[in-house]
Formats: structure tokens, sequence, C-alpha cells
């Protein structure tokens, strides 16, 4: 097989030096131009793989050359070497279709040879998926991230998109599960049909029951008409099952025979139903451990586990933060009307050292907000709500939080219902969320609200 072909345009030429001996050493066949002018004349008259091009260049300006290659070689996995004062420009080369952005100074083996390797082989994995996945692929990308995890779920992606097996989606919330099912959905054969989800933390049992294999007529009060339900619904695609940790015992009994069986019956029903379904499952708690708590059927987690994706949070990938900032701004001055907004010096540093427990979804809203609420189109430090710029508060009075006579067992549960009574608040009274920052499940949440008397 012959080698892949690599082209290298940078006009600094000790970095077109390095390139070339460190990938040539790699067993690739690399060309290497300091003037993107010349570069073009040689895209033009050969072909290439992979396209390693520097942003910012005196001759012509980087997007330009992205935009000319796109032209010209659209098959070409295209990497951008970059730095942190380009966000913008790195957030519009991947809107392009740029294949991904490297930050200088870079590590050769890690930066470099890695991501030639993945882009290798993600164009390998492509040539069987559907015409448009790569933009999709592309967006979720601007919406979670690019750094080396992310970039790994994508591969992922790319390779278990066109099988039919079940897979789990794990990560804790907001970081983008649900794009990831579409994603799946999308680059497999059953995108002409519909995706079609459903919250199982959102429902209760009986009513879980009812939507997930619908009901007959009369099953139960209000049951007035025959009603399908989602596995019905999604035949021929794909039914995503978001937070399906929360799924009764019960319930995961019949949940498991139809993934064993593609095939049921509606509540109320004796009819047997059989349905072509595939399932993508997430969920923000560790199922394995869920398993080993005796809170989740091994059998359902082992037949759901066929393919395992994990989204890490924010908090453990801040590389990525820089530019999703620069891509949330982009996206709301656009529909805000507000034309470009910068940031004030000193903002970048602050959004990137906070946790984001929201993870990506909170920092979107954050930059939504502070897009509305700047002026002069510079989001400063005031723009920010003041849980972002506020340092968090380390010290911890106990003989202030807890008199000194009250017994341990008392003082702990005072100590639990303050806790449950804010997570509420911040929820919103949503219980669901509030088991999300408390930790816990939604049935042991409710069990504390009985506990403590709180309505």
């Amino acid at each position: 097989m012959e080698p892949a072909r690599i082209l290298v345009v940078d006009d600094e030429p000790s970095i077109c030096d390095v390139l070339g001996i460190a990938l040539r050493k790699e067993g690739y066949e690399v060309v290497t131009e300091t003037n993107p002018l010349r570069a073009l004349e040689r895209i033009e008259r050969e072909p290439f793989d992979v396209i390693l091009q520097d942003l910012r260049m005196p001759q012509m300006d980087g997007i330009e050359l992205l935009r000319r290659i796109r032209e010209l070689r659209p098959e070409a996995a295209v990497i951008i070497m970059t730095a942190y004062s380009t966000w913008d420009r790195a957030v519009e080369a991947m809107r392009l279709g740029a294949y991904h952005y490297i930050k200088k100074p870079f590590d050769t083996q890690v930066d470099i040879k890695g991501n030639i390797a993945r882009a290798l082989r993600s164009m390998r994995d492509r040539r069987h998926l559907p015409r448009g996945f790569d933009e999709m692929l592309e967006d979720i990308g601007l919406k979670i991230g690019y750094s080396k995890p992310m970039r790994e779920v994508r591969d992922l992606i790319l390779r278990a998109a066109p099988a039919d097996s079940t897979v789990l989606i794990q990560g804790e919330s907001g970081v983008g599960k649900e794009l990831v099912a579409r994603a799946l959905h999308f680059g497999s054969p059953r995108a002409s049909r519909d995706i079609v989800s459903v919250n199982c933390g959102a429902l209760t049992e009986t009513l879980l029951e009812s939507e997930l294999f619908g009901h007959e007529k009369g099953a139960f009060t209000h049951a007035l008409a025959m009603r399908k339900g989602r596995f019905e619904l999604a035949e021929g695609g794909t039914l995503f099952l978001d937070e399906v940790a929360e799924m009764s015992p019960a319930l995961q009994v019949k949940f498991l025979r139809v993934l064993q069986e593609m095939e049921f019956e509606r509540v109320g029903g004796t009819k047997t139903i059989r349905v072509d379904v595939r399932v993508v499952a997430a969920s923000n708690r560790d199922l394995k451990a869920e398993v080993e708590a005796g809170n989740f059927r091994e059998d359902l987690f082992y037949r759901l586990n066929v393919v395992h994706l994990h989204l890490p949070p924010l908090r453990q990938r801040t590389e990525d933060i820089p530019l999703l900032v620069t891509y949330f701004i982009q996206k709301y001055a656009e529909a805000n009307q507000k034309g470009t907004i910068q940031l004030e010096p000193g903002v970048m540093k602050i959004l990137v050292s906070y946790p984001w427990p929201g993870n990506v979804r909170e920092l979107e809203n954050v930059i939504e907000r502070a897009v509305i609420l700047c002026s002069q189109n510079t989001i400063t430090v005031n723009d920010l709500p003041p849980e972002i710029t506020e340092p968090p508060k380390t010290d911890f009075d106990i003989d202030q939080l807890v008199p000194g006579h009250i017994p341990l067992p008392e003082a702990l549960e005072k100590i639990e219902e303050l806790m449950i009574r804010r997570a509420l608040h911040q929820a919103g009274y949503v219980q669901v969320r509030a088991a999300e920052f408390l930790g816990i499940t939604k049935s042991l949440l409710q069990y504390k609200l009985k506990k403590y008397q709180i309505t």
C-alpha cells in the first residue's frame, strides 16, 4: 500500500523542516511549502491525503487558503495550526470544513502525529457514511469541543454509527449526550427514518411504560383511545433513551425483553408487536456502579453496553473552552444582530478557570446572557453572573453551622435537609435536576423529601 501523502504549509521554514523530518520517519510522503500560493499550485497538480496549514501567513490569509483547498481537494483532511490569539479564526476554519485545529506551540508526537493518524483513519471510516455526515460531525464538534478526549469520541462515533448495535453514552448532564445520539443515528443506514427520544427520568413508572410501549383504549383511566408508544414510532429508526438509570426495576425487566426479542405488547393489550429499532441509551450516572449497588440489572447493563461512549465533563478538558466561547459568541451575536463582539482582557481566563458544573450547556447559557447584556460590543467581567466571577468560599465554620450541643445524627440530618432545599431551589424545583446536583437518584431524593416533609 502506498504511503499517505502529507502537505505542510507554514511560512516559518523551521516548522516545515521539523515536521518534514518527523513525518518522514513515520513513513509518510511529505511535501513542505513556505508559500501558500505555491502550495495551491502543488494541490492543483497532486493529490494529498492530509494538509497541515498555518492560519496566519503573509502571502495569503489562512482562511482563504482553506477555502481554496476545499474547492480543489474536498477529500483531503485539513489540519489547522493556530495560536490562542486566533480562536475566532479557528472557529471559522472548523465551519469551513477543517478536520481539526492544533494550537502552537505543539507537541509533534501527540498533536501532529496523533491527529494525522486519526485523520487518516477517519477518512477510511467515512467512505461508507451518508452525505452530509461530515457537516453534522463538525457542528457537534463546535458545540462540544475538539480536545483529545472529544476527538476520540468523534472517531468512535464514525466507527459505531454504521453498525446496528446498541450504544451506551455516559457523562454528566450538559455534556452533549443527545447530540452524540443524533450523530449516531444520522450516520447509520437508518438515517432516512426518525430518531425518537424519551427522558426516562421525567416520567413516573406507569407513564413511562405507556410512553415506551403505547396503550390500548381503556387500559387505564383517561386512556380514551389506542396510542402507539415510542418503540412503534421509531420503527426502522433509532430510539434514544435518556437517563435510562431512572427506569424502575419492574420496567427494566420488560425493557430487557424488548431488547432481546424486539417485541412487546401495548399496556392493556394482548397482541404481540414486533419492531425493528436501534436503541441508544444515555445516563449521567455510572451504570456499572448502579449495577454493583443493586439499582440496575446487570443483564440489561451488558445488553445496552455493546458500544460504550464516555463524554468527559468540561472541567476535564479546559482546552476546549476558548473555542467554545468564541463559537457561542458568534452564534448569539448573529442571533441578536449585535455585530462583532470582543472579550475584555481577563474574561477568558475567568471562563477557563471556572469548573462549569453544568458543562457545555451552562457555558452556552452564560455566553448568551453576556452577549445580550454587554454594551459597546465588549463582554466584561460585569456581564458574567456572580457565581462565575466570585471566588468559591473555602472556609467552613463548623461552629456557626452546627452548635456544639447537637448530637451527630441530628446535625447530619439538618445539613442534609439544607442541602436538599438548596438543590431544589437551584434546580427550579425539578426533582430530576436536583437529584443530579446532589449526586443521588431521583427515587432516593423522593424518599428524603418525604422524610423531611419537603413539599
